[in-house]
């Protein structure tokens, strides 16, 4: 089964070498957790799973792999002798309520029983020996007291509970899933880059001890303040099909917000032309040369567009193409033109990465950014910041 194990692991893209399976069987057999399911699930994903990216994914395959054995040991834990069960009433429960106490029976009575209670219930609720809450003797819920119970959320006080891994606390942190405004930060964070730059600000702890120790007295020390050296250019689609996606790329820009200090943003639709613009409301009275951005941020800028890349292909690659307005040159030669001034360059696209190859466009502008188009999820986005880090202006 522990082979099945494995195999099913690297099936699932987890990396899960012969020497974490050996550390895994060392572990069991010196007995360094508790044997029941839920310590040896704990101890299983600590040893095979390195990024947080992939803990919805192991989740899965455990419950693949051991769904049948441990369902049979969880019932079976369940039959807690009656003197403990009686000592254990006598501390915590009154006469009357040890009588309210019966466990449902066997796992399928129990699941079948959840099953009814969660299309019969409607709202929260706490305390009880029936609907699904907080407190309370119903063998459904948390925080209460059933000899066989189901935990439904939070944390669980008697561990009686005899399905924990299910419940896939992490399945937000799938690198095949979108991203919300938190992971989205999480992921931008492999940009930043700190330099110390300007004046004496803080203290530096490490360079007074040393000079202290050598002249006998207190010599204190300054260094500048750590700074994010990142500078960022977002250019962001906006209208028309990208409507879709309106929430995704909020989310974006909230987090780039949070995250970069020096951030400079605009807006295109469709392709870049010859004028973006920062205001939406007045888009066509307030615009912004491309010519002067290219020319008033240095080469050191990271430039990341985010856009579905969905459109006529005309829009890319002929004068006049544009849909909003006459371009008198194409969308490639100002993509060409961005490309030259940032070597840093990505394009971030909203679209699942199995329909572009249907789109022409597309595929024109993914040769135009040299493969650098990267779909918007937890995973795209992390080597989208790789790219950008390995490439310096």
């Amino acid at each position: 089964m522990f082979f099945n194990f494995v195999d099913e692991l690297r099936a699932a893209g987890i990396s899960a070498s012969m020497k974490e399976h050996l550390t895994l069987l060392e572990a069991l057999d010196k007995d360094v957790i508790e044997q029941t399911p839920e310590a040896f699930y704990y101890l299983s994903r600590a040893t095979f799973v390195k990024d947080e990216g992939l803990l919805d994914r192991f989740d899965q395959v455990f419950q693949k792999v051991f769904k049948g054995v441990f369902s049979d040991y969880g019932t079976a834990m369940a039959e807690i002798p009656e003197e403990w069960l009686r000592a254990l009433a006598e501390k915590y429960l009154t006469p009357e309520e040890m009588e309210k106490i019966e466990a449902l029976g066997s796992w399928e009575e129990i699941m079948e029983t959840l099953k009814k209670r969660l299309e019969e219930q409607q709202g929260r609720h706490e305390g009880g020996n029936k609907w699904i809450g907080t407190g309370g003797t119903s063998p459904f819920g948390n925080d209460g007291y059933n000899p066989e119970g189901v935990r439904i959320g939070g944390e669980g006080k008697h561990g009686r509970a005899i399905k924990v891994w299910e419940k896939r606390e992490f399945a937000n942190l799938d690198a095949t899933r979108e991203l919300g405004t938190r992971n989205i930060k999480v992921a931008l964070r492999r940009l930043r880059r700190f330099a110390r730059e300007g004046a004496a600000e803080e203290l530096d702890l490490d360079a007074t001890i040393e000079g202290t120790a050598k002249q006998g007295w207190l010599d204190i020390q300054m260094r500048p303040e750590r700074h994010n050296a990142v500078k960022v250019l977002l250019f962001l689609d906006v209208g028309g099909s990208m409507d879709p996606f309106i929430k995704l790329v909020e989310e974006l820009f909230s987090a780039a917000n949070a995250e970069f200090k020096n951030l400079e943003f605009f807006y295109f639709h469709n392709c870049l032309y010859e004028g973006v613009w920062k205001d939406n409301s007045r888009r066509w009275s307030q615009r912004d040369k491309t010519w002067d951005i290219l020319h008033k941020y240095g080469h050191d800028y990271k430039v990341i567009f985010v856009g579905d890349a969905a459109m006529s292909p005309y829009e890319v690659t002929h004068p006049g193409g544009s849909v909003e307005h006459v371009n008198d040159e194409p969308g490639a030669v100002w993509l060409q033109r961005v490309r030259h001034t940032y070597p840093a360059t990505v394009w971030l696209n909203p679209t699942p990465e199995r329909q572009w190859e249907y789109s022409s466009s597309t595929r024109l502008i993914q040769e135009l950014m040299d493969g650098a188009m990267y779909p918007l999820t937890l995973g795209g986005l992390d080597d989208a910041m790789r790219e950008l880090t390995r490439k310096r202006g």
